[in-house]
């Protein structure tokens, strides 16, 4: 439940705007004339603001569809990402958009439709071509649906661009829009995962991992294709058991015709964010770990790295063929 919502001038009367505010009929508003003198302002605390993060409902402008980071894709040659909302409903330590953005309130764009054109645009101009789009890189795809509509808006543009497959990458339950929705080739609902008991301890308000995969069976049975994602791996002692539990967990119950992809990827942080997240959580272990800094990323010590990598990829290959497996390492 918001208490606060601020709105900015310009879609005080869009729809959108209208029907998110009616969720909220107690919330007070406040106006202002753009969403960055609220958002970027200094002075500011992630953490105390995560316990009660206001919302924002802003136009977005500009830059609707952006490359996608190097690493960031699973085989596409053209990679984008769309954010129709900045931070995330659940609170993940490792998250890199704590040590990003100085606020935790959530925004939500509500010109959907600008987003909507962009994509189209882009497929347009490589028609010969398989585009990569992610919804997942600033906020979670799925967690705040009941409010921002965010599927069942989407969905339907997807469906009829062949070309243009989307990635709904997500933590949450939140799939009753996907449940309803015909499935079609070109959407994959990616989960991403973390042994139970790191989740436990990092993924705060994140669904259990047993959760998940039972939101994963339903969306399989229905006949969506499924992606797997564990991307950051996270270090403790005794990785190669918990690493090895949750594999054995997830492929147990998820049948491998319905697995379109498996992603794999090392903790990393850009060294600015990293400093964020640290002085945020000074008490936090994840952090007193082995790290380095390459290539202007903070990520695990090489040799632990390597490790970890080398471990995971073995056991996976155990239950997936090498063709559906992806490194997010970003190249050297």
């Amino acid at each position: 439940m918001h208490r606060l919502i601020y709105i900015e001038e310009a879609v005080a009367d869009h729809p959108r705007t209208k029907a998110i505010c009616a969720r909220f009929p107690r919330a007070t508003k406040v106006y202002c004339k753009h969403y960055g003198e609220v958002f970027n302002r200094k002075g500011q605390n992630f953490r105390l603001q995560k316990q009660n993060p206001a919302l924002i409902l802003a136009h977005k402008h500009k830059n609707h569809v952006l490359n996608a980071p190097d690493g960031y894709g699973i085989g596409g040659q053209r990679n984008y990402y769309f954010s129709h909302m900045l931070n995330c409903l659940y609170d993940c330590r490792y998250c890199f958009l704590q040590g990003m953005y100085r606020s935790a309130n959530y925004v939500i764009f509500v010109n959907y439709e600008d987003f909507q054109q962009a994509i189209v645009d882009t497929a347009r101009e490589h028609p010969d071509e398989a585009l990569w789009f992610f919804s997942g890189y600033d906020c979670d795809s799925l967690a705040y649906e009941p409010v921002t509509n965010f599927t069942d808006e989407f969905l339907p543009t997807f469906s009829q661009l062949p070309n243009a497959n989307l990635e709904l990458r997500t933590k949450s339950l939140q799939i009753r829009t996907l449940l309803n929705t015909e499935p079609f080739d070109n959407c994959i609902v990616a989960y991403s995962f973390t042994p139970a008991a790191l989740s436990q301890a990092l993924e705060h308000g994140v669904p259990s991992v047993e959760k998940r995969i039972e939101a994963m069976v339903k969306l399989q049975q229905h006949g969506w294709r499924l992606g797997l994602r564990f991307d950051p791996m996270i270090y403790q002692e005794g990785f190669e058991k918990d690493y090895q539990q949750l594999f054995e967990q997830l492929f147990s119950r998820l049948p491998a015709e319905s697995i379109h992809s498996v992603s794999l990827g090392t903790l990393r942080t850009p060294k600015a964010f990293h400093q964020n997240m640290v002085n945020l959580y000074p008490e936090e272990k994840l952090f007193a770990g082995r790290f380095d800094e390459q290539r202007g990323m903070i990520t695990y010590a090489k040799e632990l790295e390597e490790q970890m990598t080398h471990f995971c990829y073995d056991q996976l290959m155990q239950y997936i063929p090498q063709s559906l497996f992806f490194a997010c390492t970003p190249p050297e």
